[in-house]
């Protein structure tokens, strides 16, 4: 959806210049951008961690939790990308002869095939509370990263998981912020520093609005977007 709308964007003029250079598309796209590599790495981690859990662990327990945990969040954060890459388009992302509206029909078929996301979160908790493993071998995955804004996400995390009063009421509020905070973790070790720095001022510090294309004017647009289409 990302790269279908990146072409787009360089491809389409309007106003005596192309998409991609326009200042309001660039926020959306890189948006959508990181958004994107963050699901991305996500994927990769998890994917090396069942490679490893075999022979580790560490590795089993961490696959435990962080599959539910990511898992969850992807897949709702799914059709509001692809609706967001599809706008981009304009009419043409809502015709047929477009890949657009297949890839928004199927966007949310993860999320229903695979189970719910009251289910998935309700296996978050199920995990942590049969597999207290599973919870050490998360947090010390996401911690081994330094930055401000996750410290403080994760106090807030480990402040809604100590306090057990209508836990399940809170289960998808717990599941995002644990989403969030390895996301961060992961790109602000193996990412580019652009786009961890969008993702961490973004998704952790606040700086965003309630939709793609309102990161804040700091960001490194140019990079992130130059980066995506590479």
């Amino acid at each position: 959806a990302v790269v279908q709308a990146m072409h787009h964007a360089r491809h389409r003029s309007a106003f005596g210049q192309t998409l991609l250079r326009q200042p309001l598309m660039q926020n959306v796209l890189a948006d959508l951008a990181v958004e994107s590599e963050a699901a991305t790495l996500s994927m990769l981690r998890l994917a090396r961690a069942f490679d490893e859990s075999g022979r580790d662990g560490e590795q089993r327990a961490f696959a435990r939790l962080a599959t539910a945990v990511l898992k969850y969040w992807v897949c709702k954060r799914n059709p509001v990308l692809a609706a967001e890459a599809l706008e981009c388009l304009g009419g043409g992302g809502y015709v047929e002869e477009s890949p657009m509206p297949r890839i928004f029909r199927e966007s949310p078929l993860n999320g229903v095939w695979e189970g719910s996301g009251n289910v998935i979160c309700l296996d978050v908790l199920r995990a942590m509370g049969r597999s207290p493993e599973s919870v050490e071998a998360f947090f010390a995955e996401v911690g081994s990263a330094r930055d401000p804004r996750l410290a403080r996400s994760l106090e807030d995390v480990r402040a809604e998981l100590a306090d057990f009063d209508q836990i399940e009421v809170r289960a998808r509020r717990i599941v995002e912020k644990l989403a969030l905070a390895v996301q961060a973790s992961l790109l602000l070790r193996h990412g580019d520093p652009a786009v961890a720095e969008a993702f961490c001022v973004s998704r952790l510090g606040g700086d965003h609005g309630r939709a793609f294309g309102t990161l804040p004017r700091a960001v490194d647009f140019g990079g992130i977007l130059e980066r995506a289409w590479s």
